[in-house]
């Protein structure tokens, strides 16, 4: 899709074939499982409570209630690299068409990355390098068309799509970075996300995600700066990982800028990502419990979910990740009971 056609799709809106899906959860209760296709390229099994070796996915379902999934895609990942790769488009959809086939919702995390996006780096990806930012446009428009053509050709319609991980400064630097001067061109990006999104899907909700969701001045700059320079999206998603000694305080400064952010800017919340030590599994049964009840209690069902990052992820992964929901033993921790009713 070429620059025009954007332009007047961000400004005129659009007329998209509606793809049927089954309809979202009422409320979401959900993980990101980005690194099973790469733990299980690299022969990880899980165990459930009791000691028997199960699909991992299965265990999630039965045991603890998962009824969605969070998926990231690369755009050109190296796929030699299980833990910081590997999951580009086809990876992404085989692994959202298993989770669809257990009558799972999914959300996609798209990146605009080779590697890891998040507060601290979003880095354009490597072909994209030199790319005026009418060429960006037109790259972030191509891409997330492909990757929803890739989930559609597996038989899955994600339910929602996240224009980018962890903007809190924007995406896409330096074009994107909205601290330098670039909140129009972030918005302008968020557009374009979401009106290919759409093009594909016109149920599909698109959600703009930042990280630290205690913070309500961050969303406030950044929501309200997005909103303020024309963007559209659906959604507004955070992550929140507070320690084992402030969780309490920090889960309700999340769900008070939760409220904040319905009233201001009329946009339903969802927090795509929380998590804490697996090794203090009866704290962090705790947290995701009451997280999960307020969000699910905020007024007139707008709080749509919480996911748990990567609970499938063993001890020490990838350098240290130790905030996953599975012993050392290889079974589960209690964490994840916190989901449970």
């Amino acid at each position: 899709m070429m620059l025009c056609a954007v332009l007047l799709l961000s400004n005129w809106g659009i007329t998209a074939t509606n793809t049927a899906s089954a309809a979202a959860p009422a409320f979401a209760k959900g993980a990101d499982i980005s690194w099973v296709a790469g733990l299980e390229a690299q022969g990880q099994t899980w165990k459930d409570k009791n000691g028997k070796q199960k699909d991992i996915l299965q265990i999630l379902k039965d045991d603890y209630q998962i009824n969605s999934v969070r998926i990231r895609v690369w755009v050109n990942p190296n796929m030699s690299d299980y833990k910081n790769g590997y999951l580009n488009a086809e990876k992404a959809a085989d692994l959202a068409a298993r989770a669809k086939n257990l009558g799972m919702s999914v959300m996609l995390t798209l990146h605009y990355s080779d590697s890891w996006a998040d507060p601290g780096q979003q880095t354009k990806p490597y072909a994209w390098q030199s790319f005026n930012f009418t060429q960006l446009m037109d790259a972030v428009w191509s891409h997330t068309v492909y990757v929803m053509n890739t989930m559609k050709n597996k038989g899955v319609t994600p339910d929602w799509v996240q224009i980018g991980n962890e903007t809190s400064d924007g995406m896409l630097w330096p074009d994107g970075r909205a601290s330098q001067g670039g909140m129009k061109n972030y918005a302008w990006l968020v557009n374009t996300g979401n009106n290919a999104v759409k093009s594909v899907s016109s149920s599909t909700k698109t959600i703009v995600h930042l990280a630290s969701g205690h913070d309500s001045a961050l969303f406030e700059w950044n929501i309200g700066g997005l909103i303020a320079n024309g963007a559209t999206f659906d959604m507004v998603a955070m992550s929140l990982y507070p320690s084992t000694s402030d969780w309490q305080t920090k889960v309700n400064q999340a769900v008070a800028n939760a409220n904040n952010i319905i009233a201001k800017y009329n946009k339903d919340v969802i927090v795509s990502e929380i998590g804490l030590e697996y090794n203090q599994a009866a704290t962090t049964k705790s947290f995701i419990s009451d997280i999960k009840q307020k969000i699910r209690n905020i007024a007139n069902g707008r709080g749509k979910g919480v996911f748990y990052w990567e609970p499938e992820a063993p001890p020490g992964y990838n350098g240290g990740y130790n905030k996953g929901a599975w012993g050392t033993d290889g079974k589960p921790t209690q964490a994840l009971e916190g989901f449970l009713n």
